[in-house]
């Protein structure tokens, strides 16, 4: 009896209200938990919205997952500013330098674009011939000279030149993708450590109050000195337990302070529901991303760019056509009297045309390369289809298995936990128990809810991935022209 009242004594302080309901252990008083009822295995017809045993056959009720059983005594932070993904997304968009650089690329690749497909410029010029007094001054003059393209060349090197932009423009969305993706991956991250730290937070002061406790005890001589020590060292394991969820949420908002450009930004409130999570098919979300990949629209880009080059470098033997025409003054002679010379030569017109004959040079070389350039985009295509596949495959299936572990989480082993601190603590209200086995599957229960935050964020960050068209983050800066057509064509797995 002595023992029991002490116990009594640890449960009357360590959970606040708890003497109320013990005044009244005829009752048989259960704690509800919100979204969770219990049903008879061998009677399904008996339901309880509290833990028990079946009225018909005295077995113990289970517990049956309710909508909201993931997390009922989780709640974001009250009060104060909250951010929701929304204005996250918007912040990185207008602020990350990357975009900006990557619209940078756009406007360059417009620019070759432009100046693939101009005409050369036509050149000015003076020539002079016999200049000297014995010609009587020669002949001086000016002349134009323009090299005319054939074949179609310009048109076909813009053409290729814009395909060219198309692949910068592909670098762009999927530039704004991988921020997106990032400021996703981060959001889903902050809200897990929003809710870790109350879980945490619950726990630790759960062990103080036991600390507490232990010393009240000891002190009356109803506690060991092992019994203290035991209490203020989980308590102290706990405390670190917090502190590092705390770091962990500091170090993901300074992430996301300098994916967002926000150098001031402190972590808030951030409105978001973690349970909420969308199913996906594999089938579809390859389909989704062969749709809409940058990746695969870039390496497409690049096999009608190869196809110009490859036309471009055939009308390369097509010669081109030079012409000069011009005046000038022929200041010599053109005839000799009785007396001497009687009438200088005047102005005199003058042209040349030219054209480069293909005997030995016919791009030969030129072509064969640019087939060979064409086909390597072709078979690019192919493996950015294949690596894509492959990387979804790996993504898919760390998405499942976090999917299922919330699904366990929610619909099983939270249920149970909940179920057996309940019992533990109807046990100990009826004098049936000792009130330390409700502490510990209360403890189980905050460690499981631990868990089942970490798989929640784990399946949200798959989903981002997923979704994001396997474009991973945001972290990389865009190079140039060559390191970003290589980044687009052959991102690793």
């Amino acid at each position: 009896m002595k023992f029991r009242e002490n116990i009594l004594l640890v449960a009357l302080i360590v959970t606040p209200g708890l003497a109320q309901q013990i005044a009244k252990p005829q009752e048989h008083v259960h704690d509800e938990a919100p979204g969770l009822a219990y049903s008879c295995p061998m009677h399904p017809e008996v339901k309880s919205k509290t833990a028990g045993k079946c009225p018909k056959c005295q077995m113990i009720l289970e517990a049956v997952a309710g909508p909201s059983s993931g997390l009922p005594t989780l709640a974001a932070p009250e009060g104060g500013a909250r951010l929701r993904l929304e204005d996250l997304e918007q912040m990185a968009l207008t602020a990350n330098p990357t975009v900006g650089q990557s619209k940078a690329l756009v406007d360059a690749a417009a620019g070759r674009a432009q100046q693939a497909g101009l005409w050369p410029n036509p050149s000015f010029g003076a020539n002079g011939e016999h200049v000297s007094k014995v010609t009587g001054g020669g002949a001086i003059g000016g002349f134009v000279e323009q090299r005319f393209v054939t074949g179609g060349k310009l048109g076909l090197s813009r053409k290729a030149a814009l395909q060219e932009q198309a692949v910068f423009v592909e670098s762009l969305s999927a530039q704004k993708q991988k921020l997106l993706n990032s400021v996703r991956w981060l959001y889903y991250q902050a809200l897990g450590d929003q809710l870790l730290i109350q879980v945490r937070s619950d726990l630790a002061g759960l062990a103080k109050r036991a600390v507490a406790v232990s010393k009240e005890m000891a002190n009356v001589g109803q506690a060991d000195r092992p019994d203290l020590l035991t209490a203020e060292t989980e308590a102290e394991r706990i405390e670190l337990e917090l502190i590092g969820a705390l770091n962990a949420r500091e170090r993901t908002w300074r992430q996301l302070a300098a994916l967002l450009n926000q150098p001031t930004l402190k972590p808030v409130a951030l409105e978001g529901n973690l349970e909420e999570i969308p199913k996906l098919d594999a089938d579809e979300a390859l389909e989704l991303i062969y749709r809409e990949s940058p990746e695969l629209r870039a390496a497409e880009a690049v096999v009608k760019q190869s196809e110009f080059s490859v036309r471009r470098a055939e009308r390369e033997k097509i010669p081109d056509i030079f012409v000069r025409g011009g005046l000038r003054n022929n200041r010599e002679y053109g005839e000799v009297g009785p007396y001497g010379p009687t009438q200088r030569r005047g102005l005199e017109g003058i042209f040349d045309v030219s054209v480069q004959i293909p005997i030995f040079n016919r791009n030969q070389g030129g072509v064969k390369a640019a087939k060979a350039e064409g086909e390597h985009a072709r078979l690019e295509v192919l493996r950015t289809k294949l690596s894509l596949q492959a990387r979804l495959a790996a993504e898919y299936k760390d998405y499942k298995d976090s999917a299922i572990a919330v699904e366990s989480y929610r619909n099983r082993i939270l249920p149970k936990a909940r179920q057996a601190y309940d019992l533990y603590l109807s046990n100990f209200r009826q004098m049936a128990g000792a009130y330390p086995q409700a502490l510990i599957a209360q403890r189980n229960l905050f460690q499981f809810q631990d868990s089942y935050v970490a798989a929640l964020v784990s399946t949200w960050q798959r989903v981002v991935e997923i979704q994001g068209l396997l474009l991973g983050g945001a972290q990389t800066t865009p190079g140039s022209r060559s390191q970003d057509r290589s980044n687009l064509q052959t991102k690793e797995n």
